[in-house]
């Protein structure tokens, strides 16, 4: 008996962090067992995986009944008695069962959430940690993470047009040290808007970070400097800060203006206001700064500030190689973000990635708003060895359980753990 060997594939409807039902796979073979949840995002960009939901009155339209229908009837036929290893195999199947380009018959929810379960259900019966048995024994690499502690844009009921703005501790000497640092300066922060707006201002969005009534983006990196400095460290040395612009959201396609900061600007006068913060303040990450479909705007930028900040494609690539090789081309960007369900199954996700080393990029796995308690992307960082990852505050049992489990992993690995730091943005 192949102790690999599929024997049961079962779904279950779970809910998010915003409550909203989504895919849970669990997966049984004949001497272990896994599990996967399926993540979903509030700005999602045009070119993802779509999610499979029911429509109607339930659940707003949100249910999941559609998707777990779908897995009964569609997938676990055609995985029961497969080799939980073989992977790529597997989300082959997946896709063909599928048959569109973006996952719209049976949910790029259930082929995410499916994938995910496979790949732990083989570590699983492995004996192994998942993030050993992804990325072997060379998996080591624990990431800097990327923290955003102010949300503004749809994440968040304030006027800040900027969606996430970041402190990144690059100046630790191991994960532990990195979150204390981080730790810290997000309590200062909390200190600092209580005392600046009002107890509403320490509020928190979608991602854990405060929501502050703030309106102009310098007020925001004002406020992550200062609380970085009360809290006894040093910008540029400790920490680098970062923004998620996620400019699609402010973003007029019918007159091809931004609007930022109550003004509005064309193309041009974006990329100047992005270098002047960028001379302002030691922001060394900027993810989508122009809109999804404005690939000239991106290689503007990366031409521009490129060698001293990682411009970081999102929604201009979906996690998807098709548009990854268009950036390549164009070089428009050099780094990129990495979220599984953009695409709907781990094999694709690892041909992403690989796509992106091959050409000088660096690749950050990424959690979304909607997301579960499913640990799953700090193994993934691990595994990969991609050395960032973006998972939100440390605050809200979703984005905490990711960061627990780097600090488990570095137990873990104890002496033979090496921390990222600064390494990920020397170009």
């Amino acid at each position: 008996m192949n102790p690999f060997e599929i024997r049961r594939v079962l779904g279950r409807m779970v809910l998010d962090s915003r409550g909203k039902p989504t895919v849970k796979v669990i997966v049984e073979t004949n001497n272990g067992w896994g599990y996967g949840y399926a993540p979903s995002g509030a700005s999602r960009g045009e070119r993802e995986a779509v999610e499979l939901r029911d429509g109607g009155r339930k659940w707003r339209g949100l249910g999941v009944s559609r998707a777990l229908a779908a897995l009964e009837n569609h997938v676990a036929p055609r995985l029961v008695g497969m080799d939980s290893r073989d992977q790529s195999r597997i989300d082959h199947i997946l896709i063909a069962i599928d048959g569109t380009p973006n996952k719209a018959r049976i949910g790029g929810n259930t082929t995410t959430a499916t994938s995910i379960a496979v790949a732990r259900a083989a570590s699983n019966t492995a004996g192994l940690e998942l993030f050993e048995y992804l990325g072997g024994p060379m998996a080591r690499l624990l990431p800097t993470p990327l923290l955003n502690i102010i949300n503004g844009g749809v994440h968040a009921g304030n006027e800040l047009s900027i969606q996430e703005f970041m402190i990144i501790p690059v100046g630790a000497d191991s994960f532990h040290e990195a979150m204390r640092m981080a730790v810290e300066t997000y309590w200062s922060l909390k200190d600092l808007l209580k005392e600046k707006y009002g107890l509403n201002a320490v509020n928190v969005g979608d991602e854990g970070g405060f929501a502050p009534p703030m309106k102009k983006t310098r007020e925001a990196l004002e406020a992550l400097k200062q609380a970085i400095e009360k809290a006894g460290y040093k910008l540029e040395e400790d920490f680098y800060l970062g923004i998620d612009a996620a400019a699609s959201q402010f973003y007029d396609k019918k007159t091809n203006i931004y609007r930022i900061d109550g003004v509005s600007m064309p193309r041009e006068e974006l990329l100047s206001y992005y270098e002047a913060i960028v001379d302002e303040y030691p922001i060394k990450y900027i993810e989508d700064p122009f809109d999804e479909d404005d690939w000239d705007g991106f290689k503007m930028i990366t031409e521009k500030l490129g060698s001293r900040v990682l411009i970081v494609g999102d929604d201009l690539y979906t996690t998807n190689v098709k548009y990854l090789r268009k950036g390549i081309e164009m070089h428009a960007t050099n780094a990129v973000l990495v979220k599984v369900n953009q695409v709907g199954t781990l094999t694709e996700t690892f041909d992403f990635v690989r796509e992106a080393y091959n050409h000088g990029m660096r690749a950050v796995i990424s959690h979304r708003s909607g997301e579960t308690e499913d640990p799953f992307i700090a193994d993934l960082a691990v595994g990969l060895g991609t050395g960032l990852i973006k998972t939100g505050a440390p605050a809200r049992g979703e984005r905490t359980a990711k960061y627990n489990r780097l600090l488990e992993i570095e137990d873990m690995l104890a002496g033979e753990a090496e921390y990222a730091g600064k390494t990920p943005f020397q170009r």
